[in-house]
């Protein structure tokens, strides 16, 4: 119906999504750089309609940017469930597990059939992005109870049992997607994550708390709600003065079931992967949690949108950065929204998001508000939405990062400044560092036409770690996206682990 996301990857192959589809946002056009230029030629077909209720990239909403050729949708193969009809949703009550652990599915089948699970895990694996990692049995699928609602907030904690998944001992760790498929040809998904407390050289930290921020489950055009957005009688998409101020981890993803901005950090983790990177995994939810200690790793990295962050993942992250622990962030808008965790109703915690936005008077909820900006961790910060993709223009041409690149001073990359760029402010206060230094200063026209720029910044901080912000969404795709990779960024990237990993 709205959400008009059938392939949030967006990146091409996968075991089991094949064909080209791509993102909308919240007018209905084709986000350009989700599309792969090469497939929108071949195609010429024209942007799907529908408003995309997922909505926005980043703060406020999504960048917009009509596309005269686009993918046309895969027709063949397994259907994708809609949260109109449930034909197969599900979410699991845990984020993330240890092997030996247990995860808990909670599924609806409507109408009641069979259905059967398949366990990925994202990886390079030889260019397919994914690999089979086991099956369910046939399962027994049921229509669960409606959604509970109350104040907007929308909540599934009440649906039954399912199935649990046992994760065998030798698993590894890393990023995984459960794909739900039922007897009559319809599939959704439902992420997770298998972590230990091992250490590594660098953990990547997925954006679970961003991503249910923007989740509308269910996007039926009468109950579902995020932080963004939420429906009227008439089945309008209402924005954010009408939104949500909490909503709950216990219920299904909407649309296919895989978050927006997911992608972001498959790409990385395809990438990482191939070139054997030790990584180690959590949530973002692990942060806030405190089931983190810092000094087990190089380097903490953030490789996708994470803009709704808890004073223990700041506090948490500070502490990495003061005791040497590297921080790299590979998106923008990084931190701009403080918000706090609570329990379900059953006492389980962490299970509801709260966000109150500016929705009636109170504290800000703003880092920068606070007298706490994020630049102060980050080293830039957000500066507002791109309209259309602009090239990065490297700055500093002969610091490190850019070393073996090719890239000289003011090159350009095309493409690379998209979605939501970041920039230093001067009158907010810099972090203490001992160098520091922007790696790109990249202008482009906001949604107005005002000309604003873009900044990628790396800084020093006296303990030794470095802390790296790209300042835009379009950087971990660059990496392993087909259509988007570009051989300079993925040679500073390796520059900037390599050196963090102390690699030679």
């Amino acid at each position: 119906m709205a959400h008009a996301v059938t392939d949030p990857f967006g990146q091409g192959p996968l075991p089991w999504l094949r064909g080209s589809e791509q993102y909308l946002d919240d007018t209905g056009k084709a986000v350009p750089w989700y599309v792969d230029p090469d497939a929108a030629l071949a195609t010429g077909s024209g942007a799907q309609g529908g408003h995309g209720g997922q909505g926005g990239q980043g703060g406020h909403g999504g960048p917009g940017g009509a596309l005269g050729a686009v993918p046309s949708p895969r027709t063949g193969g397994p259907r994708t469930a809609d949260d109109v009809n449930c034909q197969i949703k599900g979410f699991t009550t845990t984020g993330a597990a240890a092997p030996g652990e247990s995860i808990d599915f909670h599924i609806t089948v409507d109408p009641p059939q069979q259905f059967g699970v398949d366990i990925y895990r994202i990886g390079h694996y030889g260019g397919d992005g994914a690999s089979k990692i086991t099956t369910s049995p046939r399962l027994s699928g049921i229509v669960q109870p409606a959604p509970l609602a109350a104040d907007r907030t929308v909540s599934c904690h009440h649906w039954w049992l399912s199935w649990r998944l046992q994760i065998p001992s030798y698993w590894s760790v890393g990023a995984y997607v459960a794909v739900l498929t039922t007897v009559d040809g319809y599939r959704s998904h439902i992420p997770f994550t298998v972590r230990d407390s091992r250490p590594a050289d660098l953990l990547l930290l997925l954006p679970d708390i961003t991503w249910q921020a923007y989740n509308l489950y269910p996007e039926d055009g009468r109950t579902g709600a995020s932080l963004y957005h939420a429906w009227d009688d008439e089945g309008r998409l209402l924005g954010e003065s009408e939104a949500a101020v909490t909503v709950s981890f216990d219920r299904p993803y909407a649309g296919a079931g895989l978050p927006l901005h997911v992608g972001h950090a498959y790409d990385f983790i395809r990438w990482a992967e191939r070139y054997g990177y030790d990584l180690a995994y959590a949530d973002t939810r692990d942060l806030h949690a405190g089931r983190i200690d810092p000094t087990r790793y190089r380097g903490l990295v953030f490789p996708g949108h994470d803009e709704y962050w808890s004073a223990s993942m700041r506090r948490t992250t500070e502490l990495a950065r003061e005791q040497g622990t590297s921080l790299v962030f590979l998106s923008a808008n990084t931190m701009y929204w403080q918000v706090e965790l609570g329990p379900s109703p059953s006492g389980v915690p962490d299970r509801l998001l709260t966000c109150r936005k500016r929705q009636g008077p109170g504290r800000p909820v703003l880092w920068r508000e606070v007298d706490t900006p994020e630049q102060q961790l980050i080293g830039v910060q957000y500066a507002g939405r791109v309209p259309d993709p602009h090239p990065l223009v490297v700055r500093n041409a002969d610091h490190w990062l850019w070393e073996a690149t090719g890239a000289h001073e003011g090159d350009t990359i095309d493409g690379l400044v998209a979605g939501e760029a970041d920039r230093y402010f001067p009158r907010t206060a810099l972090p203490e560092h001992t160098e520091r230094v922007l790696l790109a200063h990249s202008p482009y026209p906001d949604g107005e036409g005002t000309r604003r720029h873009q900044e990628t910044s790396l800084y020093r901080a006296p303990s030794g770690a470095l802390v790296f912000a790209s300042g835009t969404f379009a950087w971990s795709p660059a990496l392993d996206r087909p259509g988007h990779v570009d051989p300079r960024i993925q040679r500073a990237t390796a520059n900037l682990l390599d050196r963090i990993c102390k690699r030679d």
